[in-house]
């Protein structure tokens, strides 16, 4: 076996598991599950009904660099999404599909790292992350470097050293943050840029939250469109990564795209070619009826705005929480997160993510110690019953 997986850490949802091994909530309370990041609306109809009508695309091999139409229409959606001039990007060299942005995430750093490099090539990463970025590096080689989320939820990029830089490879970004949803500013996405250039390293943007935004006027910026902003017009060293998982409601499709350099595309698309990480013709047939239309997406940010103010509501004196920038996530101040999570599901059959499983120990801190995370997926109902018995639970322990 590589012996690399010995220096993965535990899944959170292991290690949640473990957490409540042994206890036995109310039966008066059935469970409320709001740990996962797994949306539950239902996908458009259109898409999944263009799935049904392309099922007989079972009986052909799928190419690896995915649909011709569906690479247009994640071109034209870029375009229009994040206001890039015309023919900035091009179908066929720009967009690659992929199976959700979690391979893609992972592979890319396999694709990009020499194994066997001394010392061992810096992957940069946000702390609290998304732990594919961490298992990612490890397993190709390279050396996991945690960055950690200030107050605003995300990491002072300008406070990085020049040295760290120097023997960076691949810098992996969130934004909008999972867990934080802190979003980077445009300046802030330009800076890492330039960087990019002046030492030579590759940006991962995962921005798979990109389109669940609480200010419908104020939609976070992507990596393309900064670089657009300051003329990067090779978009050298820049890699996009988008999905239908939280967008469309499609996480079962396992469908999404990288966007950007296209050296770094052809040379990826050799790499997934090994693979066989071709997309099925039936999923892409949905994918493209999903980056067509905006309707159900402006619909899908309704619901979760709706489900923020009615849970807010009922938190707001209880808990130190605040609205996020974007995403699904509330992401709460709670003291001790792992005894929290704990205590709630044993007493109140409430499920919750200690903040600790999303992060790492990093210059003498953990930063997700005291904190929990809540997907607020579920219906609006049970997200307003889970939010009354977190609310009672906290007041019940105040004191």
């Amino acid at each position: 076996m590589n012996p690399r997986l010995a220096g993965l850490q535990a899944y959170p949802f292991e290690r949640l598991a473990a957490l409540k091994r042994g206890l036995t909530p109310p039966a008066s309370f059935h469970a409320i599950d709001l740990s996962i990041g797994e949306p539950k609306h239902a996908a458009a109809h259109q898409v999944t009904e263009s799935i049904i009508e392309h099922l007989h695309g079972i009986s052909q091999y799928p190419k690896t660099a995915g649909l011709p139409a569906l690479r247009e229409a994640i071109t034209r959606w870029l375009a229009q999404r994040f206001q890039l001039p015309a023919d900035f990007i091009r179908a066929d060299t720009h967009v690659l599909p992929v199976n959700g942005t979690r391979e893609a995430l992972f592979s890319i750093a396999q694709a990009l790292l020499d194994p066997c490099a001394s010392p061992r090539e810096q992957v940069l990463m946000p702390n609290p992350f998304y732990q594919i970025y961490e298992g990612a590096a490890i397993l190709a080689g390279g050396e996991p470097v945690y960055l950690n989320a200030g107050t605003d939820g995300q990491p002072d990029y300008r406070a990085v050293d020049e040295a760290t830089w120097q023997r960076t490879r691949l810098l992996y970004i969130c934004s909008p943050n999972n867990p934080t949803g802190a979003v980077l500013a445009q300046d802030t996405l330009a800076y890492l840029i330039d960087k990019a250039q002046q030492h030579d390293f590759v940006i991962a943007s995962d921005e798979c939250y990109s389109e669940i935004y609480l200010d419908e006027a104020n939609p976070p910026v992507g990596i393309l469109q900064a670089a657009a902003s300051m003329g990067h017009h090779s978009l050298k060293s820049c890699l996009a990564f988008h999905s239908l998982s939280k967008r469309s409601n499609m996480p079962g499709a396992r469908s999404g795209f990288v966007a950007g350099d296209p050296q770094i595309l052809k040379d990826y698309l050799l790499y997934r070619t090994y693979l066989g990480n071709a997309t099925p013709p039936f999923i892409q047939s949905g994918a493209i009826a999903a980056w067509q239309d905006e309707a159900h997406v402006c619909a899908n940010r309704a619901a979760y705005r709706e489900k923020f103010t009615a849970v807010l509501d009922i938190l707001g004196g209880s808990l130190d929480v605040s609205a996020p920038e974007a995403g699904f996530y509330l992401w709460p101040k709670v003291g001790d997160g792992e005894a929290f999570a704990r205590d709630l599901f044993a007493t109140k059959n409430v499920t919750v993510l200690p903040g600790a499983y999303l992060s790492r120990q990093s210059q003498g801190q953990n930063p997700g110690k005291d904190r929990v995370r809540i997907a607020l997926v579920a219906p609006l109902e049970e997200c307003v019953e889970a939010a009354r018995r977190i609310r009672d639970f906290v007041d019940s322990n105040k004191g």
